[in-house]
């Protein structure tokens, strides 16, 4: 009787048709095959986004709580494990011995294969037992095919004491995911070299090692926003980035910066914590471990109103409002009883994501600096701020904002919105209703009365934007080119395109569009183009507007009728498009109308910030009751 091939029905061990002449390739056409399979592995690990996030909230609590991450596995598995184990010392400060690595036939096997090491399950469980594995810890199996005996013989051990486990392999359903807690598969398909999984199967593994680590160690407040403060400066290279992250954090100078250091024995996180609050090196340490070592909870808390020594005027009569986006920032400042604006200022975008940490702060407060400029008053420290900013949805960035806060002594009270929030504020009676935007993009917000929020759209220019600035001129642009090919109805748009972007003929728009300046914010500037064609009469420009205005339209009655609101409701509309041309407004409220939605009223809001206003003046607490701060 045969052998039974073991490997045969394993995705991993199937030969790939896209490799089958792989020896008669070109090193050109190689590297494309290489690039196009490797391509595939971000999708297929993308699938696995809910396991490995269950994985990086188990791996947290067990590390918070004393256990420990151990990775196994043979081989190419082996070896990632043991990298990413041994990368986390250094990058985060973590103890060699809380993320460990091990590999079947020891060390050595990190540089040379030890062969038949990986075939005993029982190897595999003794290597665990000599690291006292408890049921704190959690025990990563990492294996491509899912079924190597050592990784599996211990993970059975590690059950077997009640250590947590993860499988990481890249077959489905496979023996070790039937053996462990948790299954992480992203499935990659066959190599371009039969049974190699050292390619896409060790590239997938190593992202998913990468997410585990890294999501653990930001859960346990190794960062601050996206930077690595948990680090002490134990080598020239890292004490340049010890002093570069106090400076950007603490906003100090460098001579500063290496002065808390020293006092706070090359701690970062303290020397931060030390500055922002006023403490001693010894409190900074305390009020770190009262936050499980956070540095935005000990901030955060400042900007809530704990005490803090100001050197900033105080006035509590006054509140700001800012919208801040990835295209400009605005600052209003206002009188807290009338929300009469006194002074605006501008800044450049402030999204922390797209710009920065740093380079979104500095316009923050470049932002709310020109407001007090405009109203010719000094700086102060205000009763309330609240700001509508793009980029700071996850707890992260709202630490960020806050510790900006503390340490710039901004407003007693602080509060966060998003965009909905701040255009139903500046445009609805009561706060609550549909918000529609229709600028570059388009998006539309519903809000209940009782504060249940919804929304439609916004899905980006390649997936949506229904109605948008970008579509309306897109749409314009191919009516222009199917008239150049006579496969359309003519239409006055292909001259006024050509005119516009100043070009010599129809041929001239493919070098312009796909290698030219016209990227996706140019192209929505030309919207102007087919609005000003459909009010000269022209049948095409026409029918896009009103096609636009009716999907937009759509969009925004399916927002409404998701939230199960009533049809007769407050509306807010913003952005360029709706503020900016009345006959795009016009055909848009049609459309609303057809669809059953009545506004009631339609109010336009030109101007976000001034809904951040409002916000402000809700969050700021009566005056009477405000103490000012030790001066």
């Amino acid at each position: 009787m045969p052998p039974v091939d073991l490997l045969a029905e394993l995705q991993t061990e199937a030969r790939n048709p896209a490799s089958a002449r792989l020896d008669e390739l070109t090193s050109v056409e190689l590297v494309a095959l290489m690039n196009a399979e490797d391509a595939t592995v971000a999708a297929a690990v993308a699938t696995q986004s809910r396991a490995v996030a269950q994985a990086i909230d188990v791996v947290a609590a067990r590390l918070a709580d004393g256990g420990r991450l151990i990775y196994l596995g043979a081989g190419t598995s082996g070896r990632l494990g043991v990298v990413d184990a041994s990368e986390c010392p250094p990058t985060f400060q973590s103890p060699p011995s809380q993320v460990v690595g091990l590999i079947a036939g020891g060390p050595g096997a990190m540089f040379q294969a030890v062969e038949g090491a990986e075939d005993s399950p029982e190897i595999g469980a003794a290597d665990l037992r000599k690291l006292n594995v408890t049921a704190k810890d959690v025990v990563c199996g990492i294996a491509a095919s899912g079924r190597t005996p050592y990784v599996l013989g211990a993970v059975a051990y590690a059950r077997s004491v009640g250590a947590f486990t993860i499988a990481v392999v890249c077959n489905a359903e496979s023996e070790l995911e039937r053996a462990a807690d948790l299954t992480i598969a992203p499935v990659v398909g066959p190599e371009i070299l039969s049974g190699s999984t050292r390619l896409k199967a060790g590239t997938a593994t190593k992202l998913v090692l990468n997410m585990l680590t890294t999501g653990a160690m930001v859960r346990l407040g190794k960062t601050y926003g996206n930077l690595m403060v948990d680090l002490k400066a134990s080598n020239v290279k890292l004490v340049a980035r010890a002093n570069r992250l106090v400076r950007t954090i603490a906003h100090v100078e460098s001579a500063e910066a290496d002065a808390l250091l020293a006092d706070c024995g090359g701690e970062v996180k303290t020397a931060i914590v030390a500055k922002l609050a006023g403490l001693t090196p010894d409190a900074a340490r305390q009020r770190l471990r009262d936050s499980g070592g956070r540095i935005g909870p000990v901030v955060a808390g400042l900007a809530r109103g704990a005490s803090v020594v100001t050197a900033r005027p105080y006035r509590p009569d006054l509140v700001i409002g800012v919208d801040g986006g990835g295209t400009n920032t605005v600052a209003l400042l206002a009188d807290r009883e009338t929300g009469t604006v006194l002074g605006r200022g501008t800044a450049g975008p402030s999204n922390i994501q797209s710009v920065g940490v740093e380079a979104g702060l500095k316009a923050l407060d470049a932002a709310i600096d020109r407001a007090f400029a405009s109203a010719n008053l000094p700086r102060a420290k205000v009763g309330a701020i609240a700001l509508g900013l793009a980029g700071i949805d996850r707890q992260e960035g709202l630490d960020v904002i806050h510790g900006w806060a503390a340490r710039g002594e901004v407003a007693d009270r602080l509060r966060t919105a998003n965009d909905a929030t701040l255009l139903l504020a500046a445009g609805t009676p009561d706060g609550w209703g549909l918000a529609v935007i229709a600028g570059t993009g388009s998006i539309a917000f519903v809000r209940a009365a009782i504060g249940e929020v919804g929304r439609c759209g916004g899905w980006g220019h390649t997936l949506g934007d229904e109605g948008s600035a970008y579509l309306l001129a897109l749409n314009g642009l191919r009516a222009a080119c199917r008239a150049a090919d006579r496969i359309g109805p003519p239409t006055e748009l292909l001259a006024k395109f050509l005119t516009r972007m100043n070009l010599a003929g129809p041929p001239d728009l493919i070098p312009a569009i796909y290698r030219g300046p016209w990227d996706r914010a140019a192209i929505a500037g030309m919207a102007p183009v087919v609005l000003e064609a459909a009010e000269a009469g022209d049948a095409v420009a026409t029918e896009i507007v009103r096609g636009e205005a009716t999907a937009l339209a759509h969009t925004a009655t399916a927002a409404v009728r998701n939230l199960n609101l009533p049809t007769t409701l407050p509306v807010a509309l913003a952005g360029g498009l709706l503020v900016g041309n009345d006959a795009y407004r016009v055909a848009f409220l049609a459309a609303l109308a057809a669809d059953g939605v009545t506004p009631a009223p339609a109010t336009l809001v030109r101007d976000p910030a001034c809904g951040a206003v409002i916000l402000a003046r809700q969050e700021a607490p009566p005056q009477a009751t405000l103490v000012s701060p030790t001066r």
